[in-house]
């Protein structure tokens, strides 16, 4: 049985561990390098160490006991000077060794600061290999001078543990930087979705309201001279086109201001939603704007995830812009069917729309600029849907989508 106590313990642990990863590189390194530089003095540590030469010891003095602190407290700064560091401990250790002082705990600063400068020097990574390699060459030839009894082979032995180091800390950095390179193109790739997303979105909303907007103004100029007193009903309608551009645009700008659940939880929002309920609006502006329309609907509606109903909405809106568009005053009719595990739409335009020139002149135009009919098939495919557009046998044009059902309460 778990304790009552034990989410509370936990609890306890997190927070301090939060609070010290939320701490700067360098408080934490240099309480690392003063616990190491503590441990050096600790008696039943001195025998665990780096050692090269073999030379008589010498005991401890002042002078050691400053190269103890100068292998162990500069790294301190083995992230943020790496190169600075690796310096300064190689040149205590080689200097600790020469005059023969007794093996450390403190040499260990050595291996972490080889480990460091290839994890973390960014330039000069060649030149400063060189210049340690270099060092070491001259440690070596020094000891030998001064009646170190250990062999060539002896030295390259210590120099490969000393490189193992190095090349663990360099392929630290080379997996570190491609995880960067991965996370950067997922980032670009995410960027780039989005704008597509949102230049969709912009695509759908000004084509559709626009091109309402110019066939209403079109007909208002022919009532100016036929029917004057019908002039304002055509007023009328532009204005409120022109209101729902806004109020779309709107809605779509506090999409993207939002993030997370904030966008779907705010009521304003959530009523200024395209969606499968709003296709009646769609439908009325697009009789406003000359467009004979007929609507149906079939099965029982229900809410759908936010996806679903966005999609079968640009769905609609853009077969009667295009119907709009290429055959205004023509006869279209738009069927809903709301089934169990999807939803199906269909809209069929008659006239100039089934012309073998006209039909494949659309198509042609959507694909060329990634947009309209194209940029449907897309959205559909995006949630698990398809789309078909072409002319029918019979004359005209056609889309038809298959949406899959997604409740919004799975």
């Amino acid at each position: 049985m778990i304790s009552p106590q034990a989410p509370w313990s936990r609890t306890l642990l997190r927070a301090p561990l939060n609070w010290w990863e939320e701490r700067d590189a360098l408080l934490k390194d240099g309480v690392f390098a003063l616990v190491l530089a503590l441990l050096a003095f600790v008696p039943t540590l001195s025998d665990i160490g780096g050692q090269i030469g073999d030379l008589p010891e010498r005991p401890a003095s002042a002078l050691s006991v400053g190269l103890i602190l100068a292998q162990t407290l500069p790294l301190a700064a083995r992230r943020r000077w790496p190169a600075g560091c690796l310096i300064v401990i190689a040149t205590a250790f080689a200097a600790y060794q020469a005059l023969g002082f007794p093996t450390t705990f403190a040499s260990l600063g050595l291996y972490l600061a080889l480990y460091s400068a290839g994890a973390h020097q960014v330039r000069f990574r060649h030149g400063l290999a060189g210049v340690v390699s270099a060092g070491y060459a001259v440690l070596a030839l020094v000891l030998n001078r001064l009646g170190s009894p250990q062999s060539i082979a002896d030295y390259l032995a210590f120099y490969l543990i000393l490189a193992v180091f190095w090349l663990v800390g360099s392929t630290v950095r080379t997996r570190r930087t491609e995880e960067a390179q991965r996370r950067r193109l997922a980032a670009e790739v995410a960027t780039a979705t989005e704008r597509a997303r949102i230049a969709s979105e912009l695509h759908d909303v000004v084509t559709h309201h626009v091109t309402a907007m110019v066939v209403q103004a079109d007909a208002t100029q022919f009532l100016l001279t036929s029917a004057p007193d019908r002039a304002g009903e055509g007023l009328s309608a532009i204005s409120d086109t022109g209101r729902r551009a806004l109020t779309e645009l709107r809605y779509l700008l506090n999409v993207l201001e939002a993030t997370g659940e904030s966008a779907s939880a705010d009521p304003a929002r959530a009523d200024q939603a395209p969606t499968l309920g709003r296709l009646g609006d769609l439908v009325e502006q697009a009789r406003r704007s000359g467009q004979p329309v007929e609507f149906s609907e079939r099965g029982e509606r229900r809410a759908q995830s936010v996806d679903v109903e966005l999609a079968a909405y640009r769905v609609v809106q853009e077969a009667l812009t295009n119907a709009m568009k290429y055959a205004a005053g023509q006869t279209t009719q738009v069927l809903v069917r709301h089934g169990e595990e999807r939803i199906e739409i269909k809209v069929t335009t008659d006239g100039p729309a089934a012309s073998p020139a006209a039909a494949p002149a659309v198509r042609e135009s959507d694909l060329a600029g990634g947009r309209g009919l194209a940029g449907l098939r897309a959205r559909a495919r995006m949630v698990d849907g398809e789309l078909e557009a072409g002319p029918r046998p019979e004359g005209g044009f056609e889309v038809r989508a298959t949406i899959p059902s997604k409740p919004a309460s799975e």
